[in-house]
């Protein structure tokens, strides 16, 4: 690198590591080009208010430029990367070749589905915005439908299939809007019939989690009215129906909470992956072969000084973002490397209103405490945006007064698997009763 020029940081993805990266760069004399295919940042932990109507995409998301604006030395590009080439220091998308000295790859994670990619179209994950309004939209379009077709008895079930984080805040939200939002809105119908079904294939929900909070949170989905099945594993998806062996479940509507798969940009490093496609990094996040490189956040894998996996959460991808721009900076100053180590400040999954669990160390909070916790800590310490008061005001009057302002279905008024509801519920009873015997052979 010519000492004269001034280095450029490439960094790939503008999620949690890749913005908290740019915004320290932007300091130092680098040039920093940040390079998304979206032109917005998305505060995830939110996502699922979204899905269920209680906050609009503009509350929970803001532009890269106007995060990042008033730094003379940041560049931003719309662009999507296709591959890089680690030996001419260049990231390929499909406009251009960008050269770089430093690149940071914070390309995020998306949904895995164990090799079933067909079962996508039918259950969509929760990873962006648009995952977020199609579920919305399928969501409050299985209700106006039902009470269009009130006679013809399709089962009004919704089915999340995933007991981690997401699954539950899906569940238990779900379980809130029928039972109190719409609970008198229908005429013909009775939303609070509806039925909420969270399915896990390991024994408990929230698995990651200490074993009395896994429990805590299940008793607290079933206060909730959510039908929490563990020991469930999904063998198929298909329009209208849900397959477990050899049970099988009429749904109106089906989520995808399950799986994360790393994005396929790891591949694109030569370095080795694990099994999610998470790439394998060095001690300090960068690549055995290449130490301009940097991996971070939902693609990178490291274990803690205990031999654990870092979890793919946001505090995560926010240390290792800030750890890898001080690298970069020392290095510049003739200073050398150090190791990544995460600094853990607790775990929390909110599941309904007052009602969440969290791990702060040894010390374990469930309900209204553990509620108020994640509150107070996701949207202070995690959202930098100016508008994150307006945020926790609608938020937080969404959640005491039960009422959801977002509640619009736009796009397509068909709803997957809608029409086959009705045949899949007959489908199921008609081979629930084949394999159940009769009483004449149970007396034989």
């Amino acid at each position: 690198m010519d000492s004269k020029r001034t280095p450029r940081v490439v960094i790939v993805g503008a999620g949690f590591g890749g913005l908290n990266a740019a915004r320290l760069l932007a300091r130092r004399p680098v040039q920093v080009i940040v390079v998304d295919r979206k032109n917005h940042h998305t505060f995830q932990p939110l996502l699922y208010q979204v899905a269920t109507a209680g906050l609009s995409p503009g509350e929970i998301a803001a532009p890269i430029r106007w995060i990042l604006g008033g730094r003379k030395n940041v560049e931003v590009l719309m662009e999507e990367v296709t591959n890089f080439d680690l030996d001419r220091h260049l990231v390929i998308t499909r406009e251009q070749e960008i050269p770089y000295d430093y690149l940071i790859v914070a390309a995020g994670a998306t949904h895995a589905y164990f090799g079933h990619e067909e079962w996508e179209p039918i259950a969509p994950g929760l990873k962006t915005i648009e995952d977020a309004l199609e579920i919305r939209r399928r969501v409050l379009l299985a209700f106006e439908l039902a009470e269009r077709r009130a006679g013809d008895d399709a089962s009004l079930n919704f089915v999340v299939v995933g007991g981690g984080p997401t699954g539950v805040e899906l569940a238990g939200t779900l379980a809130e809007i029928s039972r109190h939002v719409l609970a008198h809105e229908f005429r013909n119908i009775d939303p609070r019939s509806t039925h909420i079904i969270l399915l896990e294939g390991s024994p408990r929900v929230l698995p990651a989690y200490p074993e009395d909070l896994s429990h805590s949170a299940e008793n607290q989905l079933r206060r909730l009215g959510v039908d929490v099945r563990t020991f469930t594993m999904v063998t198929g998806v298909e329009p209208g129906a849900i397959r477990m062996g050899e049970k099988c479940l009429p749904a109106a509507v089906i989520l995808w909470a399950a799986g994360v798969a790393a994005s396929p940009l790891g591949s694109k490093l030569g370095a080795q992956v694990d099994r999610a496609g998470r790439v394998l990094v060095q001690p300090d996040l960068s690549l055995p072969d290449h130490p301009e490189v940097f991996v971070v956040g939902d693609l990178a894998a490291l274990k803690d000084e205990h031999g654990d996996m870092l979890p793919g959460v946001a505090p995560v991808a926010i240390q290792e973002g800030k750890f890898v721009a001080h690298t970069i900076a020392r290095e510049l100053n003739g200073q050398g490397r150090t190791n990544f180590h995460y600094f853990d400040k607790g775990s929390l999954a909110t599941i309904g209103r007052a009602a969440a669990v969290a791990q702060f160390g040894k010390i374990h909070i469930s309900g209204f405490i553990a509620w108020l916790s994640w509150l107070f800590i996701h949207i202070f310490f995690l959202i930098g945006f100016r508008n994150r008061l307006i945020v926790l005001i609608q938020w937080a009057w969404s959640y005491f007064t039960y009422q959801r302002g977002a509640r619009l279905i736009t796009g397509s008024t068909t709803l997957p698997g809608w029409s086959e509801s009705k045949v899949a519920s007959q489908t199921c009873e008609e081979e629930g009763a084949l394999r159940k015997p009769s009483k004449i052979a149970a007396l034989k």
